[in-house]
């Protein structure tokens, strides 16, 4: 099973703790692409006026000034660094131990820093989108995509791709062929902080239960002890099943 998540806007910063060492990342043959994109990273963010490029707030100074210090910054895990709402419901410092391997094999977040990385893997604190068109690269989720292309397939292996991203990471990586029958989109009705919320739920479901679900089908089992769930088809070929969740009352 290969969860997907997107990364956080927001992120945690350590004080201290090693720099980045991008050799002992998951994924390692997207170590030139992740060099050449934090240098991209790093030279536009020194610039007087970084804010239009990156497509943020000129009120987030210190946030665009980590982006110069990547290289030296300290790193955590993945999974300590994003936060936020879809964070913070997957709440992953209190799995148990079991659940909290589950959830390192099982969960990639799709980064524009570094493509793909893993909830162990070690990383700074940063700010940067998928929807940016960085100087020297160009646009990110394009760049990605023939990248993502070569490693997320085999991270899915057999079971059940679970697509918690947003639309904007989603653009960087689509399951093609036989993946596709196994690709499976989290649609969560209503508001987009409640969306967020549920598809963190789901992955921490996911994690605490142990289930390996190879088909939509499983998926929409293994989950529906603890949510409302219904699911469709693709609407044609190549396109993911849709699978519509909620919270029950009181969840």
């Amino acid at each position: 099973m290969l969860i997907l998540l997107p990364p956080s806007e927001g992120k945690t910063q350590r004080r201290r703790g090693r720099s980045l060492d991008l050799g002992a990342l998951s994924f390692p043959t997207l170590t030139p692409l992740r060099d050449e994109v934090i240098a991209a990273v790093e030279k536009v963010s020194s610039e007087s006026d970084p804010y239009a490029v990156l497509g943020v707030s000129p009120n987030l100074t210190e946030e665009v000034a980590r982006n110069t210090r990547l290289r030296t910054a300290p790193t955590a895990p993945a999974g300590e660094v994003y936060s936020g709402v879809l964070y913070d419901a997957f709440e992953l410092a209190s799995l148990d131990a079991g659940a909290k391997r589950r959830a390192t094999r099982s969960v990639v977040v799709q980064s524009a820093l570094f493509g793909a990385v893993r909830l162990s893997d070690r990383i700074p604190a940063y700010r940067l989108s998928m929807s940016v068109n960085l100087p020297g690269v160009g646009a990110l989720a394009a760049a990605w995509r023939p990248e993502l292309e070569r490693v997320l397939p085999e991270a899915a292996g057999r079971g059940v791709i679970v697509d918690c991203r947003s639309s904007t990471y989603a653009a960087a990586w689509t399951p093609r062929g036989e993946l596709a029958t196994r690709w499976v989109q989290i649609v969560v009705p209503g508001a987009t902080h409640m969306a967020k919320h549920t598809r963190g739920l789901v992955a921490r479901h996911l994690a605490g239960s142990g289930a390996t679900p190879r088909t939509p089908a499983a998926l929409g089992e293994a989950l529906s002890d603890g949510f409302d769930v219904s699911l469709a088809p693709p609407t044609r070929p190549g396109r993911p099943w849709v699978l519509s969740t909620s919270t029950r009352s009181g969840g």
